[in-house]
């Protein structure tokens, strides 16, 4: 028996990444990945780049993308399409949807003459409603996992072939990616795998053997570039295949055209078995893995896999409050865009929002995804971007109160037109939000610390768990980039917001629970009273200013602080310093402290900017640079979110104010 192995690569960068990775992952993955391929133009394959990704290569690397086309052109690749700028079609409206689909089967019309008919779903995250966008889009068939299919009740057996679904009328062919190749690709040596797939032909019913997955696994994940090419293990197994009398490459659209369906199937929510794992709370998935465990010890986890459900890929947003802000701040935006008249829309508004709906930010895994904040800030600058130029075609008030992220309190939005503060009407009457449209940032952009699952690896300390023969899955490894302090992974009692007060009259230190007041012109009004201290904080944005007064009256001395979290793109780079009295005391990853002060500015060459903080009494000033700790595949490390600066000042018995203003600059 034969058996058609459907291969194909799945290529990607956020566009918000720094050009050296991208130049990098070129360099050593795709390149000599194509380079490779090319080399044997009976060697059919599949692939898929995301629009911004395959734009970039076009631009800067045209010889490589040359290659590219005239694989595609000679019959050798076969293109796959999806949301232009990947985003988990699942989470974006179906407007956006489709948008964002055809935007990119034209991108590859116009690169390489050929429109597709598959289409790759961002991390695989399924969802029955993409069906009638996807079709609707001109896309025939999509891959998903084969643990989709084990989760209806499907046996791996079974699962050699295609399947088709319907939604609303509009049927698509789905077909089941194994993860046994998943995890052999390219890790296991190449006669393995190779066995692997031809015992697979020796299987009844078993028409193809589909691999969809990561490029970046043939080059960019550690020890693969020394692995794939100069070990050779990419030129083994293509040479290996072709020699096989058993496998026979073929595209999936010369497949669903010669090969019928396997049947009618009907999908849950899910994405791939690892992400149900990550979409879950610390402490829930700590339990979910010490169930996997307990099957596993009982050899029964193949068997029983598919009922061992995780949460779904959503989750991510009702598990970081960051990540659904964004997401909601990207769902208004995308209303406003679309409710607006047709002579009104631009095709620069479009791109805009397409770019705020990249995935990397708003999730979190194996990889640094939401804890990264330069793709946080990629997202907020489209979107701080595109709300300007709404607001220049169809102005906004100055004040409007709203629950757009439906947490059950309103945010109010204050704005002037250069800069908008986002206010939320809880308890704290924060800053969640801090937009500097003429630098496209948002300077509340940053990310509180929470509990991880992933915190428990730490403890195994540097391990490296491979097989016995090939090289480790980045899934596999636990090692550390920095060195991880107990302090560094302790969870944040309190948002990371700006403008988060504590007070003490006498020996504890308490927090005010403000009520909101009223509103007028581009000021809020929020009050906080008890037997010792009555706070009146009013917020205003005007000519570009953020100011906070207080109000206070207190029954006895005291002291109250508040706190700012900064987003300040340079971190800890060198090209972002403290300026004080005409000196530069250090820069953002560096703590300073100021016993007295009135003014101090926040220059930001990565900004193009800076922030200059006013107070109209000396107040005292502390500032630590924030750092949470993520996972990638690298290892764990440390990465700098914000800086932190608290300020403190004295409050005597009876009533007295004081203001405390943010400015901001562009250079």
């Amino acid at each position: 028996m034969t058996i058609s192995l459907l291969l194909g690569v799945h290529a990607h960068q956020p566009a918000g990444n720094f050009p050296q990775v991208v130049e990098l992952a070129h360099a050593r993955c795709y390149r000599p990945f194509l380079e490779t391929m090319y080399r044997y133009p009976d060697f059919k394959f599949a692939a898929h780049f995301s629009g911004w990704l395959v734009q970039y290569l076009f631009d800067h690397h045209p010889q490589d993308m040359a290659l590219l086309q005239a694989m595609v052109e000679r019959g050798q690749t076969e293109l796959f399409g999806g949301g232009d700028l990947e985003p988990v079609l699942a989470a974006i409206p179906t407007r956006d949807r489709i948008g964002q689909i055809v935007a990119l089967s034209e991108r590859l019309k116009r690169l390489t003459g050929r429109r597709p008919r598959g289409g790759w779903l961002t991390e695989r995250v399924w969802d029955s409603s993409v069906v009638p966008s996807l079709v609707d889009a001109g896309i025939d068939y999509v891959t998903v996992d084969d643990y989709h299919f084990l989760c209806t009740g499907k046996m791996p057996n079974e699962l050699g072939g295609y399947f088709t679904t319907e939604e609303d009328g509009r049927a698509l062919d789905l077909f089941p990616i194994s993860e046994a190749l998943r995890y052999r690709i390219p890790f296991a040596p190449a006669e393995e795998v190779m066995r692997y797939i031809e015992q697979l032909g020796n299987e009844e019913g078993a028409a193809a053997a589909i691999y969809f997955d990561d490029i970046e696994k043939f080059g960019i994940w550690p020890e693969t570039h020394e692995w794939v090419y100069e070990r050779g293990w990419l030129q083994a197994f293509i040479e290996g295949v072709l020699r096989s009398a058993t496998i026979r490459t073929e595209h999936f659209d010369t497949f669903t055209r010669g090969t019928p369906t396997r049947g009618v199937a009907y999908l849950p929510t899910t994405s791939y078995i690892e992400m149900n794992e990550w979409t879950l709370p610390a402490r829930r998935a700590d339990d979910y893995a010490e169930l996997v465990q307990q099957v596993r010890a009982t050899n029964r986890y193949e068997r029983d896999k598919a009922f061992l459900r995780g949460g779904i890929w959503k989750n991510f947003l009702s598990r970081y409050s960051e990540a659904n802000w964004m997401h909601k701040r990207m769902l208004q935006l995308s209303a406003r865009l679309d409710a607006l008249p047709a002579a009104q829309r631009s095709a620069g508004m479009t791109d805009l929002l397409y770019r705020g709906q990249a995935n990397d930010a708003y999730w979190h895994g194996l990889f640094g995804g939401l804890y990264l904040p330069h793709l946080r800030r990629a997202v907020f600058a489209a979107l701080v971007e595109l709300e300007a130029a709404l607001d220049a075609v169809q102005p906004r008030p100055n004040v409007e109160a709203l629950d757009i992220d439906l947490d059950g309190a309103q945010e109010a939005f204050v704005q002037d037109g250069e800069l908008q503060a986002v206010i939320r009407c809880d308890g704290d009457a924060s800053v969640i939000e801090l937009d500097a449209y003429r630098l496209r940032h948002n300077l509340a952009d940053t990310l509180r610390r929470r509990d991880e699952h992933y915190y428990r690896k730490m403890h195994l300390g540097e391990q490296h768990h491979a097989q016995e023969a090939g090289i480790a899955s980045a899934h596999d490894r636990v090692s550390f980039k920095h060195d991880i302090e107990p302090h560094d992974i302790e969870p944040d009692a309190r948002p990371r917001s700006l403008f988060l007060e504590r007070y003490r009259i006498g020996e504890q230190w308490q927090i005010p629970a403000y009520r909101f007041g009223r509103s007028e012109a581009s000021a809020l009004f929020f009050q906080s009273s008890n037997e010792q201290i009555d706070i009146g904080k009013t917020i205003s944005v005007r000519e570009g200013r953020l100011s906070v007064r207080y109000d206070v009256r207190a029954h006895a001395h005291g002291e109250c602080e508040t706190e700012l979290n900064l987003a300040m793109p340079s971190c800890d780079g060198f090209l972002g310093r403290y300026v004080f009295e005409g000196t530069i005391p250090g820069g953002f990853g560096q703590p300073l402290s100021l016993p007295a002060m009135t003014a101090l500015t926040l220059e930001d060459g990565v900004l193009g900017g800076s922030v200059s903080l006013i107070s109209t009494s000396p107040i005292s000033l502390t500032a630590l640079p924030l750092h949470t700790v993520s996972q990638s595949e690298d290892g764990f490390e440390k990465i700098m979110q914000a800086v932190t600066l608290v300020l403190r000042w004295p409050v005597p018995a009876g009533e007295s104010s004081l203001t405390i203003a943010l400015s901001v600059r562009r250079e």
